[in-house]
């Protein structure tokens, strides 16, 4: 699994890569802004694939990413990112509005920005041309990891994106200046294949198991129970097709506590077992369509108290 983790400063990077690892987990701390150079790239929900293609600006969420970087015709895939925390983009934005007098407003929602970690949009002629300083930017040595000059290029891009019209990447961006909200999310995404109770989670948010629940389906929009399974489903799938790791094995790595009890929670989502999921879908993924029929885990997870997220 790729995994990158980065300083609590804004940090901008541009990756150049020829030897691509295929469909693999991307794991954010924080959040992120990129810029498709060459190539494109794949972010997989399920069965689902969405594509993010070259010349594309993007935003991802901190948490969990299923995704596949595609090389362009050069053989090579090439992007630059930006990464920053809810309370460096609070920051940016008290600068801009104090120092600038610029009316920062966030009007847009839809049903694509609720369901999804990531959006994706067309860069314009200007936002084209930031990235491109950017990457000479990125070339000098006085200029690459240096706090203070990426704190400016971070505050340029925030205000190209804040005083463009109501879309996805403006919404999304602005959706995460609450620093709680962050904090909150951090530490449920590192937790989703750790074997803990409800309760100790609760208590590591420093929140009571009631004001946790209201605060976890307002976050991720399901009960804690039924969408930590969903996540190591998915995740489980991803080894299914990627690796020749054993059923066993992989119900195991996903935090299930037995074979059986992961098999039967697989087929209900998938509605298939693993085995025969493997086989079948091991060389294939639809595209923007989703094979399999969502789970019905009905309140059980509600009864959910001393209990593992895991059973």
């Amino acid at each position: 699994m790729k995994i990158r983790k980065f300083e609590n400063q804004p940090k901008i990077v541009k990756y150049v890569e020829n030897n691509l690892a295929g469909i693999h987990l991307l794991q954010l701390s924080r959040c992120a802004v990129g810029y498709v150079v060459k190539g494109e790239i794949h972010a997989y929900y399920g069965d689902e694939r969405y594509t993010i293609n070259q010349g594309d600006i993007y935003y991802m969420g901190a948490g969990n990413h299923y995704v596949e970087e595609i090389a362009g015709d050069g053989k090579v895939f090439e992007q630059i990112v930006c990464y920053y925390t809810p309370e460096q983009l609070q920051r940016i934005l008290l600068n801009l509005n104090m120092g600038f007098s610029i009316n920062i407003t966030n009007s847009h929602l839809c049903e694509k920005c609720r369901k999804y970690n990531h959006v994706s949009q067309p860069a314009t002629e200007v936002m084209q041309s930031f990235f491109s300083h950017t990457s000479i930017y990125l070339q000098h040595k006085a200029t690459v990891h240096n706090a203070a000059a990426d704190d400016i290029k971070m505050t340029e891009l925030i205000y190209l994106i804040i005083t463009q019209d109501k879309s996805c990447l403006k919404g999304k961006v602005l959706s995460n200046v609450d620093s709680s909200r962050g904090n909150f999310e951090q530490i449920i995404y590192s937790h989703i294949f750790t074997d803990i109770s409800i309760e100790k989670l609760a208590d590591k948010c420093n929140r009571s198991l009631t004001s946790f629940k209201k605060e976890f389906r307002r976050h991720f929009f399901m009960p804690p129970h039924r969408w930590f399974i969903k996540q190591r489903l998915m995740q489980s799938r991803l080894l299914l097709i990627s690796t020749s790791k054993s059923i066993s094995e992989i119900g195991i790595e996903c935090t299930f506590p037995n074979t059986s009890h992961f098999i039967k929670l697989f087929k209900k989502q998938y509605g298939q077992t693993p085995a025969i999921y493997r086989n079948s879908h091991r060389n294939s993924v639809v595209e923007n369509n989703l094979y399999a029929p969502q789970a019905n885990y009905g309140n059980e997870e509600e009864n959910i108290t001393k209990e593992s997220i895991a059973l």
